[in-house]
């Protein structure tokens, strides 16, 4: 029998079609779907695919996978449907579903090791990928700001492009923000807050359209847009803006725009393709009965192993529907005939979001003038962000924090389960500070991060990061996005499997990495790099008094970076190698500049230009016992001078161009041996730093006569 709608006690209406809940026939088709009822199951499939493929398509930026990511939704709704506890919340937890499968598909796509900045010479760069959107537009006919805003998407970071999906369906009516909550897994008063904040981002990236397609250009959004390569990004949304807005010109346009809920509805007419609607009708119709029984029987057992302990026909229809999904309905589109293993668990309900009815909104303000504190046993709900009442979560302060703020974790340990977002942009006057308490030690365990997600990503210029540990990253701990004037001192990162700290992307300009420690970085395949500054440029960039040891990789690795990098008293050993320089696959020619260097005890080389043929400076360096090694210079045009090697493979090779001179191995060089250094043991150099942060005082490796000016000076 059919159930009354059930009422949301947070807002005082009932869940139906019109406020975007599970209608009252709705669940009765869920209810007579687990009864084994065929039909219905196809009732209810049918129904609910257009709203999943909108959301899929939207989030996917109509992507020619939109199909396949829906065809995986359809089979966990189908297996996960038995087990469905509150058949009225149906709608809600097949959008969980959905986004869930979004995200696993960018995750799958997400590259492991960043590629290279592609090349372009038009003097108008163009967007080079055509998508769902421009066609849409050239069929619908849109008015200029529809037309301005779904280019404006392209403009957001997939997670924001998500959620952007996901309000697209709430502001037409399909689904309610209780359910948005849902799938986002957050209260309902976090999800108000993400969706203003992607509101805000869009209403930014249709101002940066508006100013690009403007004919005259404005000059100063000309220059600004100078190095563009044509392809709308976040990245560069945010180096466009900052024109935008302290630009008059440009920053006028924002009066003539619509509000996005009233453009929105308009472009919501994203049908369903034929063939997948027909394959959907076709699942279980009566021509399909006789081979739908066999296939019931087929993968009963199977069915079984998913679905445990329900009912025996409510196993069959499943399985069933299954079978034939896979068969009929995965194969017109070329894919394998069997799924690649075993489905997984049948996916859960989504959690109901929190009630905050009566708690008050934070605000910065509560915290006072200067500071955000997050403990451990804080709340994000009822904290406000003072010493009394902390957060619980970084992510919660990065979104309320302010110029001129400091961010203070208290000490313990932090368990975010999705990727920390510091996109908040400080001020030269005005720098955002995120440190530990005086005396106290924070712990961002982010081993619960996703595989395949960058756990904290950084997109925010003027920070100063301090006296932070991070560790077990399932890919790269803290990935800077194009940072500029970021400080990042006394930071202890490990054990993750990519990159420790990784800056990268154009407009990565005078960020400083000081008194840190990057070590055990490495994946199953033995990669993983301590601190990397790759494929992006961006001058001004320094790295001092820094240690890496125990990377699967590189301990630094500058590959692909196209500006000079000041690597200045770093001690790296017991990597794959210490300091690559190296152009990577772009061969850059740059000339990086490296003094007072020490490497020791790596299984590669102990500096290696990895092909750059650029002018390298390397001055006072010191490389000991690695395996290949001290020195692999073959490629440089640089000047190599007053360096030391001692007791490694091959001491030091240099190419034809390079001038070295003054150098242990040089025929004029400077006679010192092993036999003429205080000690040849690193304990003191790889043990704890001093108090205040700086190097271990350490003999290792240091001549017995001061007189001798060649390696490094180790302690500073």
């Amino acid at each position: 029998m059919d159930h009354p709608p059930r009422r949301d006690t947070r807002r005082g209406d009932a869940a139906d079609p019109a406020t975007g809940g599970t209608s009252p026939h709705e669940t009765s088709l869920v209810r007579a779907a687990q009864d084994g009822d065929r039909g219905a199951l196809e009732e209810l499939l049918t129904g609910c695919l257009p709203l999943l493929h909108r959301i899929v398509a939207r989030a996917l930026g109509g992507h020619a996978d939109t199909d396949d990511v829906v065809q995986e939704v359809m089979l966990r709704v189908i297996h996960g449907l038995p087990q469905l506890r509150e058949p009225d919340r149906f709608r809600s937890w097949a959008v969980a579903i959905a986004y869930r499968q979004i995200q696993q598909y960018w995750r799958r796509r997400r590259p492991t090791r960043a590629t290279p900045l592609p090349e372009h010479t038009a003097d108008e760069p163009v967007d080079p990928q055509g998508d769902f959107a421009d066609r849409s537009i050239a069929e619908l006919i849109l008015a200029e700001q529809r037309r301005d805003i779904v280019r404006a998407t392209r403009w957001l970071e997939p997670d924001d492009r998500r959620l952007l999906a996901l309000w697209w369906e709430e502001t037409a009516g399909t689904l309610s923000r209780g359910e948005l909550a849902a799938a986002l897994r957050l209260p309902r008063s976090h999800a108000a807050v993400r969706v203003q904040r992607v509101k805000e981002q869009l209403q930014t990236a249709r101002l940066v359209v508006a100013g690009l397609a403007a004919v005259p250009r404005c000059p100063g959004l000309a220059a600004a847009a100078r190095g563009w390569d044509g392809r709308p990004s976040a990245l560069w949304r945010k180096r466009l803006s900052r024109h935008i807005r302290d630009c008059p010109a440009c920053g006028a346009r924002r009066e003539g725009l619509v509000p996005p809920e009233r453009l929105l509805p308009g472009i919501a007419v994203l049908p369903v393709p034929a063939g997948l609607l027909a394959q959907i009708a076709h699942l279980l119709g009566p021509a399909e009965a006789g081979s739908a029984q066999t296939a019931a029987g087929a993968g009963l057992e199977l069915a079984s192993d998913v679905v445990r302990g329900t009912r025996p026909r409510v196993v069959a229809g499943v399985a069933a529907a299954s079978v034939v999904v896979l068969g009929a309905f995965l194969l017109p589109w070329g894919q394998p005939a069997a799924p690649d293993g075993p489905p997984g668990p049948a996916p859960e309900a989504a959690p109901a979001p929190t009630a905050t009815t009566g708690v008050p909104s934070p605000s910065p303000s509560a915290a006072g003038a200067g500071e955000l504190y997050v403990a451990p046993g804080g709340s994000d709900e009822k904290g406000d962000g003072s010493r009394s009442r902390p957060y619980a979560t970084l992510g919660k302060a990065a979104r309320l924090v302010r110029p001129g703020q400091t961010i203070v974790l208290r000490g313990g340990v932090y368990r975010p389960t999705e990727p920390v977002v510091l996109d908040t942009d400080g001020t030269a006057g005005r720098p955002i500070t995120l440190t530990a308490h005086r005396g106290e030690r924070p712990v961002l365990d982010v081993s619960g991060v996703g595989e395949g997600e960058w756990a904290v990503v950084q997109r925010a210029d003027h920070w100063t990061v301090r006296n932070l540990e991070v560790r077990g990253s399932r890919s790269h701990a803290w990935v800077c996005r194009g940072c500029a004037y970021d400080v990042f001192d006394g930071l202890t990162v490990h054990h993750n499997a990519g990159a420790g700290l990784l800056l990268r992307d154009a407009g990565t300009v005078g960020n400083t990495v000081v008194d840190s420690d990057f070590h055990d970085n490495r994946d199953a395949n033995g990669g993983g790099v301590g601190l990397a500054v790759v494929f992006g440029s961006g001058g001004g960039n320094t790295v001092r008094h820094c240690r890496t040891w125990g990377n699967g990789g590189d301990g630094v690795d500058l590959g692909g970076f196209t500006d000079p990098v000041l690597l200045d008293g770093n001690w790296s050993y017991r990597n794959g190698n210490g300091f690559t320089f190296g152009g990577g696959r772009t061969r850059a020619a740059v000339a990086h500049v490296a003094r007072f260097n020490a490497a020791w005890s790596n299984s590669g080389y102990g500096f290696n230009d990895e092909g750059n043929t650029g002018a390298l400076t390397l001055e006072r360096n010191t490389a000991h016992r690695n395996g290949l090694a001290g020195f692999r210079i073959a490629d440089s045009a640089g000047a190599v001078t007053r360096n030391a090697a001692w007791g490694d493979g091959r001491g030091a090779t240099m190419g034809p161009s390079v001038r070295s001179a003054g150098n242990t191995w040089d025929a004029a060089g400077p006679r010192v041996s092993p036999a003429d250094l205080r000690s040849v043991d690193p304990h003191d150099a790889e043990g704890p730093r001093a108090p205040d942060g700086s190097l271990p005082r350490t003999s290792f490796l240091r001549p017995d006569d001061p007189a001798v000016t060649v390696d490094a000076p180790m302690t500073p």
